[in-house]
């Protein structure tokens, strides 16, 4: 067996060292794009298509707050688009005009109304206790989002003037349902004695008009009142305020079943 010559083996070392640096180098290289993969997989920026749930949301949520002070005809999609913190293209890729985007908004706002109040109308309560349950959450909702009234206000406004393409639907999907589902409590109310002889079709927008109105009204109140209608303390008081209007409006005073407070 022949003996390596000390030049050789010196050279072998080094191309040992070098090969052994050149992996550790490419190990470091690819773990670090990996991670940096892994990275981009996980947080995507909000505004890009990696989140397209919260990106929706955001748009929605400006949305709303834009079509509440601008209405369908005053809102611009580029402060929408600037509120919620993705670029226009971005929202036209979610919501193909403006007029999809306002529908969308119209979906929120009474898509969530009817997921609130569902609850108290498919109860088996006596119809003064599902009556009051239902107004109850109705008030809840609008308390919970004070700026909904304004849009629902503003379609109304809208369609006085000739030009609302999403009406027909939106009273088809929500109001309809709405309306027949409270019609059946009162009536079922009235076969038992507990409310007065109302016309539903008078009583129930009257009732929907004091549910929402302090809402709607609230820069008047705040000026008549000296007082803050949205505070905590005076949206408990009106709930209570409205709950015993309804009540005196609504209920005989031979009624079967006890009235209560939602």
């Amino acid at each position: 067996m022949g003996t390596e010559k000390p030049g050789n083996c010196m050279c072998n070392r080094k191309r040992i060292v070098r090969l052994a640096r050149s992996r550790y180098n490419l190990t470091n290289r690819l773990i670090n794009m990996t991670g940096t993969v892994k990275n981009g997989l996980e947080k995507p920026r909000l505004g890009s298509r990696g989140r397209p749930e919260e990106s929706k949301a955001a748009i929605l949520q400006a949305a709303v707050r834009e079509f509440s002070r601008e209405g369908a005809a005053g809102a611009r999609t580029d402060a929408i688009a600037r509120a919620a913190g993705v670029n226009k293209a971005l929202l036209y890729y979610y919501f193909k005009d403006k007029e999809t985007l306002y529908g969308a908004v119209l979906d929120q706002v009474f898509g969530g109304l009817t997921q609130s109040i569902q609850k108290a109308l498919a109860s088996d309560l006596a119809p003064r206790e599902k009556l009051l349950a239902y107004v109850g959450a109705h008030f809840d909702y609008i308390a919970s989002h004070p700026l909904y009234p304004r849009i629902t206000q503003g379609e109304m406004m809208r369609a006085a003037r000739g030009s609302a393409p999403q009406l027909q639907r939106i009273a088809r999907q929500y109001f309809v349902p709405l309306f027949h589902k409270v019609a059946a409590v009162i009536h079922e109310g009235q076969a038992v004695g507990d409310f007065r002889p109302v016309d539903p079709l008078h009583f129930i927008p009257s009732m929907i008009a004091i549910i929402t109105f302090h809402f709607t009204n609230a820069p008047v109140l705040r000026i008549v009142g000296h007082v803050d209608p949205l505070s905590p303390e005076l949206i408990a008081a009106r709930r209570a305020a409205v709950l015993d209007f309804i009540s005196a409006a609504l209920f005989s005073s031979e009624g079967n079943s006890k009235g209560a407070r939602a």
